[in-house]
């Protein structure tokens, strides 16, 4: 329950921050305004959803199976491999991006639209230059092998191992034409 109540705190001030703060103040220095609610606002609103879905999913995966947070200073006790982290090693910064490019998105915003590819770039640097090397020196080879089987960002296509039975009945070969 201790993991819980830190990994809520330390993803609502990450959320709060980079987020919610930092983009309404891209939105009021560059003098954005409401736009009228037409179909890329209500797609703006799906993606920025499912990216705080994906965010919350995460940081519940950090708490219950890691018992730990998602914050660098309050890392997981366990390897998380479960959850979104089974798709991706870096489902929360997806879910992230995906919240701020809905935002940007939804107001139309050129300024915002920049935040969210700086935000990745530098979410990009943390995890190769920080995360990855800290990962690497405590979890070792657990951690090694879930980097061969899940991608950084993308899912990897998994080729089925050549024990497991094709799917479904065989297919009986057409008759010859008459």
């Amino acid at each position: 329950m201790a993991a819980l109540i830190r990994a809520l705190t330390y993803a609502s001030v990450f959320i709060g921050l980079l987020l919610v703060f930092v983009p309404a103040r891209v939105l009021e220095r560059t003098g954005v305004v409401r736009p009228e609610v037409g179909a890329v606002q209500i797609f703006a609103i799906v993606a920025g959803a499912a990216g705080g879905v994906l965010v919350l999913w995460c940081v519940l995966t950090f708490a219950f199976a890691g018992k730990g947070t998602p914050a660098p200073f309050d890392p997981p006790r366990r390897l998380v491999v479960r959850g979104p982290y089974r798709f991706s090693r870096n489902p929360m910064y997806i879910g992230a991006a995906l919240v701020l490019a809905g935002v940007s998105l939804y107001f139309e915003s050129p300024a915002l639209a920049g935040y969210t590819v700086l935000f990745l770039i530098v979410v990009h640097l943390f995890i190769r230059l920080y995360e990855e090397p800290t990962l690497r020196g405590t979890f070792g080879e657990e951690y090694e092998a879930y980097c061969r089987e899940v991608g950084r960002w993308l899912p990897r296509r998994r080729a089925r191992p050549p024990t497991e039975p094709p799917a479904g009945p065989p297919v009986p070969p057409a008759p010859p034409p008459a």
